[in-house]
């Protein structure tokens, strides 16, 4: 049996918690703040496409402007784990003790839930391109690096769209879909091109105006 194949049928016997799931179930039994630290815990300190997923949804959330100062670093961290291939998630303790008031988190999720359950819907383990998950998951965490630093730039609203795309890649992740993976690759691209038209023109026009 090969190592796709023993992946699968482990999968099969022990599907993960979604992250829809999870965050429900936070929703529900939350008697006081939500901190990173727990929703971190609840999703498994170890499971780096979840906590991907997670801080690139913060990241898509309606904040004030300047906010993905505050919230892309997390982003940028899991990918920086992931793409070295470390096996256990680490968090600064200043990111862990982060949180959110229970009323703030519940009616986010009301809010929000119901568009991630329909794109948990259409997630299914197909076509994935590769065969070795360690190797996967390296080369995947370089990608979402680059988007997440994408993610941190003071470009107005340039971070929507790489956030969606480190999104869409971490579900894909989490469920083997090489659809959806590649739809935020195509997507990571787009988001980088028009992040860089956006420099570009901005840097044309202050030399025009200083010139």
């Amino acid at each position: 049996m090969d190592d796709m194949t023993a992946e699968s049928v482990l999968r099969v016997a022990n599907p993960p918690r979604r992250l829809s799931t999870i965050i429900s179930q936070l929703a529900a039994e939350a008697e006081g703040p939500i901190s990173v630290e727990r929703i971190r815990n609840a999703l498994d300190d170890r499971s780096f496409a979840a906590m991907l997923a997670l801080f690139a949804i913060l990241n898509l959330l309606p904040f004030p402007p300047g906010t993905t100062l505050i919230l892309g670093p997390p982003l940028v961290i899991v990918a920086a784990q992931m793409a070295l291939g470390l096996n256990r998630l680490w968090l600064p303790r200043m990111i862990l003790d982060k949180s959110l008031g229970r009323d703030r988190f519940r009616a986010l999720s009301r809010r929000h839930l119901p568009r991630l359950l329909k794109l948990e819907r259409l997630i299914k383990p197909r076509n994935w391109p590769f065969s070795g998950r360690d190797w996967a998951d390296r080369f995947i965490g370089w990608i979402c690096l680059v988007l997440s630093i994408a993610v941190t730039l003071p470009v107005p609203l340039g971070n929507w769209l790489p956030a969606l795309s480190v999104l869409l890649i971490a579900l894909a992740l989490s469920e083997r879909d090489g659809m959806l993976f590649y739809a935020g690759i195509l997507l990571g691209i787009l988001s980088l091109i028009i992040i860089a038209a956006v420099i570009g023109t901005a840097g044309a026009i202050a030399g025009m105006l200083f010139s």
